[in-house]
């Protein structure tokens, strides 16, 4: 027994080595959840009631696209901003700002990923590729490279990008972009302020020393905490109004009842009694409400 390990660990070391050079260049969590949302968009379309997925083999191509197409962008991100992670703090460890990984095997490395999942999603489906596309495109090409350098409004967005998932899944499912997709799409983009907001914040002398405009370095600290209260007020009664036209079962609407109630309790308390540890457990709350209503729609309950 002991042989085979040491032989399978001898015989894998290869792909570990690669894992542990490139793993760190795609933000696991991050894609995973945005993978999650297409997940659920998908199943969103199914009727309410427990159930799996109708099409096995597209349900992975949709996650197996996604995961390459997000990976990708994500990684195309830190290839073009490896000069301001430089000077962060907060990223000056990442790969590409530490020279762990290259400038070259990065673009490499993201075109690949990119090209490979949106042209998997495009064989799938031609509208669920050009929604994957258009994703990628407005993540990278508008928000990192156009604006996100120019102006703090290029938030708006990198929201409409992480938005794009959801609502490819939902339209594989459905075979066209529906009402119902489209507030999905809007629950993630008001969902989206609460997390880059809360980080601008969280390290804003990183931001400055890097040169990034932000919402706190333009408006200030007391307009950006009443922006992320309004967003995630928004994000919850968007993604119950989806819920319900979905028709998602009342004990599962009763769920995301009380899940809504205490995200409009913690944006209320960071409006009228602001400080940043109020802000930043409605940064962690609305994470764990935005999975959670991604689990409630998958579940189709």
């Amino acid at each position: 027994m002991t042989t085979f390990r040491n032989t399978f660990r001898q015989a894998t070391a290869p792909l570990r080595a690669l894992k542990a050079r490139y793993w760190p260049l795609i933000k696991t969590l991050q894609t995973l959840l945005l993978l999650s949302t297409g997940m659920a968009g998908y199943l969103s379309a199914h009727a309410p009631g427990p159930h799996l997925p109708a099409n096995w083999g597209l349900f992975l191509g949709l996650s197996g696209s996604l995961f390459l197409a997000i990976s990708g962008s994500t990684v195309l991100n830190m290839w073009y901003d490896n000069d301001i992670d430089a000077k962060m703090k907060r990223t000056c460890s990442r790969p590409l700002a530490n020279g762990t990984v290259s400038l070259d095997e990065a673009l490499r490395l993201g075109l690949l990923l990119s090209t490979t999942g949106v042209a998997w999603a495009a064989w799938l489906s031609p509208l669920f590729g050009l929604v994957v596309f258009s994703g990628l495109f407005f993540d990278v090409v508008v928000y990192t490279i156009w604006l996100k350098r120019r102006t703090c409004w290029s938030i708006v967005w990198g929201g409409i990008s992480g938005g794009m998932p959801i609502l490819a899944g939902r339209a594989l499912a459905t075979g066209q972009i529906d009402a119902i997709g489209l507030l999905l799409t809007l629950a993630v983009l008001f969902w989206i302020p609460t997390h880059i907001l809360t980080f601008s914040m969280r390290y804003f002398d990183d931001y400055q020393a890097a040169g990034v405009p932000t919402f706190p370095s333009t408006y200030g600290f007391d307009a950006t905490r009443k922006i992320i209260a309004v967003s995630s007020i928004l994000a919850a009664l968007t993604m119950s109004a989806a819920s319900a036209w979905i028709g998602m079962t009342a004990g599962a609407l009763g769920v995301l009842a009380v899940l809504s109630v205490g995200l409009l309790i913690l944006a209320l308390t960071t409006w009228f009694r602001p400080s940043n540890k109020i802000n930043f457990m409605l940064f962690k709350y609305a994470s764990l409400y935005m999975l959670s209503a991604m689990l409630l729609l998958a579940l189709g309950m």
